[in-house]
């Protein structure tokens, strides 16, 4: 696995790459928030692991310039003025962990490898995704080629490119249609498009939806790492009340309910007749 190691002080650069590197990962270097997104968009990286307090753009810079090239990337922050505001601003922003500095090899250790299993859950879902692509467009072209040869078929080229069923696998939530892999969620003619977290938060509550979730539970199931409640409640609290209003803009109904001091809780939207 390779990770790209983005640390300003040349010394602590040196003992956490040689730390990575004992435990078997290949590790780039860099200096600066700069070097280390013109490096990000020449290689394939499975992990970025950055200090905020970089010289020039800083780490939360850093974070949203590898998101918007690889939306699927694995960020992990490290601070040296390590507090909670740092730390939940971090999670907000979608890192995958935030470390504070200096922090023991152990620690190191343990953030990597979750954020590295975490990349690689989310490369098997591109492959699968890729693969299941490929067989839908040959599938569309085989069917259109049948079509073509039987003046009695009703389902045309386009037709079958824009049917859900054979397009992509869709999920039914209520009134809405969710569709894997590509963050989308639609009812009626409009869509709209969700982040990861947002479209996970979203099909765990639906999973979940005869109970209240604490929020705990959810940054556990949904990011992947342990919070106390209170912490936890700050790092969900923005991502559902996006949510929220993206389900709201699509259906006036409110499906996630709020349980003050417990969690949140969905409640499945009837379908219009």
């Amino acid at each position: 696995m390779r990770l790209l190691l983005v640390v300003a002080d040349g010394v602590s650069r040196y003992t956490l790459s040689m730390t990575l590197q004992r435990e078997g990962y290949v590790v780039d270097e860099a200096a600066n928030g700069e070097a280390a997104l013109e490096s990000f968009h020449r290689h394939d990286f499975d992990l970025v692991l950055a200090d905020i307090d970089l010289p020039g753009m800083d780490g939360f810079e850093l974070l949203r310039g590898v998101k918007q090239h690889s939306s699927d990337a694995v960020v992990i922050l490290m601070s040296a003025d390590a507090d909670l505001h740092s730390a939940v601003r971090a999670l907000r922003a979608e890192a995958g962990d935030f470390l504070p500095m200096p922090c023991s090899s152990d620690e190191l250790r343990a953030s990597v490898e979750l954020g590295m299993a975490s990349a690689r859950r989310k490369m098997r879902r591109r492959r699968l995704l890729t693969a299941i692509e490929q067989n839908v467009a040959q599938l569309t072209t085989e069917l259109a080629s049948a079509a073509s040869d039987d003046s009695r078929a009703t389902m045309n080229l386009r037709e079958l490119r824009q049917s859900p069923s054979i397009h992509r696998n869709v999920i039914s939530l209520g009134p809405f249609e969710l569709a894997p892999g590509r963050y989308e969620i639609a009812v009626g003619g409009a869509n709209t498009s969700l982040t990861p977290t947002e479209f996970d938060l979203l099909l765990y509550l639906a999973a979940h939806r005869e109970r209240v979730v604490p929020c705990s539970e959810l940054v556990r199931e949904v990011r992947g790492y342990h919070v106390e409640e209170p912490e936890a409640r700050e790092v969900i609290r923005p991502h559902i009340s996006n949510l929220r209003r993206k389900l709201k803009s699509l259906d006036d109904a409110d499906m996630i309910v709020n349980v003050r001091g417990s969690g949140y809780r969905l409640i499945e939207a009837v379908q219009a007749d």
